[in-house]
This record gives structure tokens, C-alpha cells and sequence, in this order.
């Protein structure tokens, strides 16, 4: 009698095994639609699934509100602390541009280094053969575009006009090789700028040549280099980059520095550019250049 139950429960397994693999064989076929006890298992495990995810969504959104409050208050107290800065730094702006203008009214000053006049302008053309050397512009003498106007854009100084015509003009950047393509520039310090000429571009390690520098100066390493304005052509402030290596030059008189430079050279889409306002020297010196030949001709 045990063992003819033990037979039995064997059988009722095998026939158990043999029913799943037919379902299962049967459910995995490809049917146009499912049967209604699939249906049911289906509804019934999604209603289910309904009843226990709707509150696990609701514990873990409860969470992720407190992580995203406790992030949205951080960023908020630092928002603040931003914002303190930039009061005071307005404050102090506002104080020093109230100091020039009483400073300059007082000397009489009309002019400054600084000033200048911008124009917006599109590039149209590049050259695949001149990349690194020219671009061309949507603006010309009909804009106002005179030849050597600086070239900016909303990162820095990117170079100046080289050629123009009645509605277009030619840029030649600072990434142009050429060793007449110079700047004189200004190493930002905490003592007096330092003073120096951009020349040239290193094309293997794409910087710009900051040479010139005295050797009794000290710069370091993250420093800005601005244009200085005494050039004649660049307005003083126009940014350039920011020092990343320091080395002497051949001659040992004097060390240069590379530049990386603020602008993107390669990504060029929309410019300004920008017109000098303040007189050069060479305009400022040639009245008494002529009254100097005036007073000659008189006593000879």
C-alpha cells in the first residue's frame, strides 16, 4: 500500500512536468492573440504589481524630493554668496568708474585707451588651405571696416582686418605664423602690467609666443595677457589668453612665455570688431612735427 502511493505521487509529478512544458510550449508559440487564462494571470499580476509599485514610487519620490530640496538649498546658499560678490564687486566697479570720470574731468581728458566703437559682423568664408591664417567677413567699407580694426569675439581677441573691401573684409588671426602678426600686450599682475609683444604661433603645442619680456620682471604661470593699448591699433583691455609656460629666449636677455589663447580659433562663427576711437600717436605728434619745421624755416 506505501509503495503503491509513492508510484502514485511519481505519476502525479511526471504528468504535473508534463502539463508545464505544454503550457509553456504553448504560451511561447507566435499567436495572433493570447488565451483567456493568460489574460487573467496577466491582469491579475499587473494589478498586483499596480498595488505594491504605486506606494514603493511614492516612498522613492519622497526621497529623491529631499535630495533634490537639500541640492536646491545648497545651490541657493551659494547663489547667495555669488550674488553678495557681485554686489560688492558692482559697488566697487560703479566707485572706480565715478573715480575715473572725476579723474579725467579734472585733467581734462576726453580720451582713453579703452574706448572704441563695435560692429557686428558674420564669417563667410574660411579656407581650408588658411584655417589658422585668415577668415572671411559679411562687413566692409560701406560698415565702416578699415584696415588693422581689432577682431573679437565674445572669449577674446581673435586678430585684425587685413584687406577690405566695399562690402567684405579679410581677418588675419593671431594664429597666423607670420612674424610681423604682432600685439603688444600686458601681463596682468598684482604689482604694475608687464609689458611684451604677441609674435607668432607655436603650432605644436597651439599657443601663442609672448616674447619680449624683461628679465628683471617676474610672471607666472595662469596670469592674463591683455593688449596694452600702445600699440596704435588694439584698444587697451581686449583679452588675449592666459599664460601656461614660461622659458628664456635664445639670447638669454630676455624670456618668452606661451599663451593659451581665450578665444577659439577653430569654432569661428560671429564677430565683432572693433574701432579705436582714442587718436594715435603718430596723429598727435605731427602738428608739432610741422611747427617744429615752421620754426626751423623761420630762423634759417
Amino acid at each position: 500500500m506505501p509503495h503503491f502511493f509513492s508510484n502514485k505521487r511519481l505519476i502525479l509529478l511526471m504528468v504535473s512536468i508534463i502539463v508545464l512544458v505544454a503550457l509553456l510550449g504553448f504560451s511561447m508559440r507566435e499567436r495572433d492573440a493570447i488565451t483567456f487564462p493568460e489574460k487573467f494571470v496577466r491582469d491579475t499580476s499587473g494589478i498586483v504589481q499596480s498595488i505594491f509599485s504605486r506606494p514603493a514610487h511614492v516612498v522613492a519620490g519622497f526621497f529623491e524630493d529631499i535630495e533634490d530640496l537639500l541640492n536646491v538649498y545648497e545651490e541657493n546658499k551659494l547663489l547667495k554668496s555669488r550674488l553678495d560678490e557681485y554686489a560688492a564687486i558692482s559697488a566697487e566697479l560703479a566707485s572706480v568708474k565715478e573715480e575715473n570720470k572725476t579723474l579725467k574731468s579734472m585733467i581734462e581728458v576726453e580720451e582713453s585707451l579703452s574706448d572704441y566703437v563695435m560692429r557686428t559682423a558674420l564669417v563667410i568664408h574660411r579656407s581650408p588651405d588658411h584655417w589658422t591664417e585668415t577668415i572671411g567677413l559679411n562687413v566692409g567699407e560701406r560698415n565702416g571696416i578699415e584696415k588693422n580694426m581689432a577682431v573679437v569675439t565674445s572669449e577674446g581677441l581673435i586678430g585684425k582686418i587685413d584687406s577690405v573691401s566695399e562690402f567684405t573684409s579679410t581677418v588675419q588671426l593671431l594664429s597666423d605664423s607670420s612674424r610681423t602678426n604682432r600685439v603688444s600686450a600686458m601681463v596682468v599682475t598684482n604689482d604694475e602690467p608687464v609689458y611684451a609683444f604677441i609674435e607668432g604661433w607655436d603650432e605644436e603645442r597651439e599657443g601663442l609666443m609672448l616674447r619680449k619680456i624683461e628679465s628683471s620682471r617676474t610672471i607666472e604661470e595662469g596670469q592674463l595677457v591683455m593688449t596694452s593699448g600702445l600699440g596704435g591699433i588694439f584698444p587697451r583691455g581686449l583679452a588675449i589668453g592666459e599664460i601656461v609656460e614660461i622659458e628664456p629666449d635664445e639670447f638669454g636677455l630676455t624670456y618668452n612665455a606661451l599663451v593659451k589663447p581665450a578665444a577659439d580659433f577653430y569654432h569661428i562663427e560671429q564677430v565683432n570688431v572693433i574701432e579705436r576711437t582714442s587718436a594715435n600717436l603718430d596723429e598727435l605728434l605731427l602738428p608739432e612735427k610741422e611747427d617744429e619745421e615752421e620754426e626751423d624755416g623761420g630762423t634759417s
